[in-house]
């Protein structure tokens, strides 16, 4: 049933729309000014809005023009006893759907609120429908620490501020980002995605900024840049730590001209486009390392949005693993497992060193390994695949039974979490290295890190490979 709100300071006006509305079987409620009802738009989903536009508190434009900054696409019809040619136009430029005048005719008004609410559902639909495109997920959970994400993205996405997102491999920088622009007044424009930490130095600057045939050995034809490419929409740099000093230079110059050049190119070109970064290093350590530029952290750090480690929100856990579950067995053609109430505290209790991302991997391998309900001896068993334990048979029981002295002695060897987590990442990338005859490209693709950031782990921990 569709949810409608009537703004109008004429008592018999209200009535009779209202009486009108809810005999065609629609959910109504109605406010007698524009300030109380733009604080209703905000606590409420409704579906269409009848809004007059002469009213004592607020005018009917102003309310109209504030309620589409707080949500876009909500459709508005506005009445008028004044109405003219010119006040119609003026309402359709601010954004109404259409424009009716008082006293109402019944067959007029009620097809315009039908089309009205037709055109709502194919802009929602037509949303979803390129969210799916361009695989761009919900943003899980209702956490603090999320919702004032969310509100944040409300608020920066319609400018054109630069943000910068920080926070661990795997918790969502990619999603939020893909929201900035999603929410952004370049939604229609394309929005390039550019891992810096994937692509060599030496060819970064090519990738960013594109090169001239014959400017280097290997350059046999012309190439267009990612900036040129997201020249009108955004750009998004991530892992912007592992960015080359000398790129770094370059983006810093586009940033602040609005200009670049082609490797072994003379021509500056213009470009119209909204940068995005990415990070999951300390930038202000980096700084003072010598590895990034302090210029152009404070460009890029218009607006800083962290996102935290799913172990510092798990409360969220349930709700993004039931979304899990449910988009995996649909994609697999299965029915819906369950989690029950034992299986989802297991899952909470989880260290969860790869965030989101191992959970979503979590989540796949129970439902490929476990029965129609994944219990905690389904998480327990299934938790650690590569430790070497017979997965198929193992519960925790059996777990408990068989290591569970040495587990205990191996936890009261360290004194603090993060000591232990080192100590369990180093063993385990060390398992999977040797696992794999020490090939660092097929184990970061294995354990879904980048190759730089193994590298960079292998270094950390001083693993060597036995002679």
């Amino acid at each position: 049933m569709a949810k409608l709100l009537i703004i109008d300071d004429e008592r018999a006006i209200r009535s009779t729309l209202r009486e009108i509305l809810e005999y065609e079987n629609y959910d109504v409620e109605d406010i007698d000014n524009g300030i109380d009802g733009l604080e209703m738009i905000k606590r409420d989903n409704f579906d269409l809005i009848l809004c007059d536009i002469k009213m004592n508190k607020m005018d009917g434009m102003e309310v109209l023009e504030q309620a589409l900054i707080i949500k876009p696409d909500l459709p508005f019809i506005m009445i008028s006893g004044h109405g003219t040619v010119e006040t119609a136009i003026e309402a359709s430029k601010k954004g109404a759907f259409d424009f009716i005048s008082k006293p109402p005719d019944l067959n007029r008004l009620l097809i315009t609120v039908r089309n009205a609410l037709d055109r709502g559902n194919l802009v929602t639909e037509t949303k979803v429908l390129k969210r799916k495109a361009s695989k761009t997920r919900e943003i899980l959970g209702s956490s603090e620490s999320i919702s004032k994400i969310k509100e944040t993205i409300e608020r920066v996405a319609p400018t054109e501020a630069r943000v910068l997102i920080t926070g661990a491999n795997g918790s969502g920088k990619e999603l939020v980002a893909r929201w900035l622009h999603e929410k952004s007044n370049r939604a229609d424009s394309p929005l390039i995605e550019v891992n810096c930490a994937a692509i060599p130095s030496e060819l970064i600057e090519s990738e960013l900024f594109g090169h001239e045939k014959g400017s280097f050995t290997s350059a046999v034809k012309q190439r267009i840049g990612k900036f040129e490419l997201a020249n009108g929409g955004t750009l998004f740099l991530d892992e912007i730590g592992d960015m080359s000093l000398s790129a770094q230079a370059k983006v810093l110059r586009a940033l602040q001209e609005h200009k670049i050049s082609r490797v072994g190119g003379e021509k500056e070109i213009e470009v119209n486009v909204r940068v995005l970064a990415a990070t999951n290093k300390d930038l202000l350590k980096e700084i003072e390392d010598g590895n990034f530029r302090m210029d152009l952290y404070h460009r890029l750090n218009v607006i800083n949005i962290h996102v935290p480690h799913l172990t510092e929100r798990t409360d969220d856990i349930p709700v993004i693993a039931q979304n899990f579950l449910e988009s995996i067995c649909n994609d697999y053609g299965m029915p819906v497992k369950k989690i029950n109430d034992a299986g989802m505290a297991a899952l909470q209790a989880l260290p969860w060193t790869g965030n989101v991302r191992e959970l979503h991997n979590m989540i796949e391998r129970l439902i490929i390994l476990s029965d129609r309900v994944i219990t905690e001896n389904d998480v327990r068993a299934f938790a650690n695949p590569g430790g070497g334990t017979n997965i198929g048979a193992a519960t925790s029981t059996q777990i408990a039974g068989a290591g569970g002295s040495s587990l205990a002695s191996t936890f009261d060897a360290f004194n603090n979490f993060q000591d232990y987590k080192d100590h369990a990442e180093r063993e385990f990338i060390k398992f999977k290295l040797e696992k794999n005859n020490w090939n660092v490209s097929k184990t970061a693709d294995e354990i879904d890190i980048q190759r730089s950031h193994l590298y960079s782990k292998i270094e950390k921990f001083g693993l060597k490979r036995a002679e």
